[in-house]
């Protein structure tokens, strides 16, 4: 793994005046996901006067701050100082692998035979394929809890649906181009529905609404039709 006191590796800008990104290189990967996961646990432990949050993505993070409270040049100095100090060997405790139950076919996935059919597979091929690997959340973005998901079978990249959906079911698992990811609210989308999990991604009820987060590790496990109105059933919905 890089080392994260490279200074050469991180680089700093503003955006807008509330708010400071920190680029790690412009390629997806555990590494980078890794440095920027132990930069946002710092910032969970040791958050300064006029912090407002942060947003990780593939390759970033982005720190608000009040501008009004603390200057851009301190907060500049304090995070350059902080990158610095950290060592390799503080990346936070990797959580625990959550399953998300899938049903996939019929009603809950339209496009599994298209992505059967695009990649001159049987559907359980495709299904077999899509459950296998172990998914890592890089981000959450697009729509409040919404997994962007590394580690798909490359076998399994299909290009988006030509005319996006206006409304996609919550809980939809959808593969857009060489992604995969899950549809934590009814939203309109673009993807290649294959299936729905019952689970709620993003409960505005719940102290932490959003089920997943960045660093997280996931896996899709098959169920039947009766398994998924079950459990649906029993979360009372």
């Amino acid at each position: 793994m890089s080392n994260i006191t490279d200074p050469n590796i991180v680089q700093y800008y503003p955006l807008g005046d509330a708010a400071i990104v920190l680029q790690f290189g412009d390629e997806i990967s555990k590494d980078i996901n890794a440095m920027i996961l132990n930069v946002a646990a710092w910032l969970d432990e040791y958050t300064f006067e006029g912090f407002v949050e942060y947003v990780p993505a593939f390759t970033s993070i982005t720190i608000y701050y009040e501008p009004w409270v603390v200057r851009y040049s301190e907060v500049l100095s304090m995070l350059k100082e902080m990158i610095e100090d950290m060592e390799e060997n503080e990346n936070p405790e990797p959580p625990g692998t959550v399953t998300i139950p899938v049903y996939y076919g019929g009603a809950s996935g339209p496009d599994l035979n298209h992505v059967a059919d695009f990649h001159q597979m049987s559907v359980d091929e495709v299904i077999a394929m899509h459950t296998q690997p172990e998914y890592l959340v890089y981000m959450i973005g697009f729509a409040p809890g919404f997994p962007y998901l590394g580690g798909m079978d490359e076998r399994l990249a299909t290009p988006r649906q030509e005319s996006p959906r206006a409304k996609v079911p919550k809980g939809s698992v959808g593969i857009a181009g060489s992604q995969t990811g899950v549809y934590p609210l009814e939203t309109p989308g673009g993807w290649q529905v294959i299936g729905q999990t019952p689970l709620e991604l993003f409960d505005l009820s719940k102290e932490e609404p959003a089920l997943l987060r960045a660093g997280q590790k996931i896996r899709f496990s098959p169920i039947t039709e009766e398994e998924f109105l079950k459990i649906k059933a029993d979360h009372g919905h």
